[in-house]
């Protein structure tokens, strides 16, 4: 797998499929229903964080570098050197640049699973399905599809189930390519300068102006 096809793997499906089959929704019992309901609460409450992150390749790859998410829209996966890889999600679209390739690649926030994540009112259910509910011992874990487009990928989303905290996250593409994000020294709150949200080329910043 090259560079560019990790990440747009890594946290995207390039594209929704054309005709998908009504998704199938987990069997959650009262006390499962609860949670979903105390969780979808608290994502509710994270209007930003900012947090170090590993991301593991279906292949076993792996990458480290720093995360920032600001509710509604926005995110931006800045990787540690030498990867020349760098995510910006903002105004409407999610930007992929692979500096070694030169190569950019945008796609609308909607049309990617972490679009869930990124909503201004994130919601569990009606255009969101639940697909598949876990308790891992001491954790939480829930795969979640769009209800109209489950093929635009699957979202597990992974939480400490007390206290309530997001720890990371699955995406399944289009493709059955799954790449795993683990967060760690997970800062919540906090307002981020605009220019973290706004993609310009790496290969213009410091050129002398025209």
């Amino acid at each position: 797998m090259n560079r560019r096809t990790l990440l747009l793997a890594s946290l995207a499906a390039l594209a929704p499929i054309a005709a998908s089959a009504q998704p199938r929704a987990a069997v959650l019992s009262d006390a499962d229903r609860a949670t979903v309901a105390q969780v979808q609460a608290y994502l509710n409450g994270v209007r930003s964080l900012k947090a170090r992150f590993l991301q593991i390749a279906g292949n076993g790859q792996t990458a480290t570098g720093t995360a920032w998410l600001e509710r509604p829209g926005r995110m931006r996966f800045e990787y540690d050197p030498p990867s020349p890889l760098l995510l910006v999600a903002g105004h409407g679209l999610v930007t992929f640049h692979d500096a070694k390739l030169g190569q950019t690649s945008n796609i609308p926030v909607g049309q990617t699973p972490l679009g869930l994540l990124l909503a201004d009112t994130i919601t569990l259910t009606g255009p969101v399905t639940i697909t598949d509910f876990a308790r891992p011992p001491g954790q939480i874990a829930m795969t979640l599809v769009r209800t109209a487009s489950p093929g635009d990928g699957t979202l597990t989303l992974l939480l400490n189930a007390s206290p309530l905290a997001l720890t990371g996250w699955s995406v399944v593409d289009a493709q059955g390519r799954e790449t795993r994000i683990r967060l760690s020294d997970v800062q919540l709150g906090g307002d981020f300068p605009a220019r973290l949200f706004r993609y310009v080329d790496p290969s213009l910043l410091g050129a002398p102006p025209p």
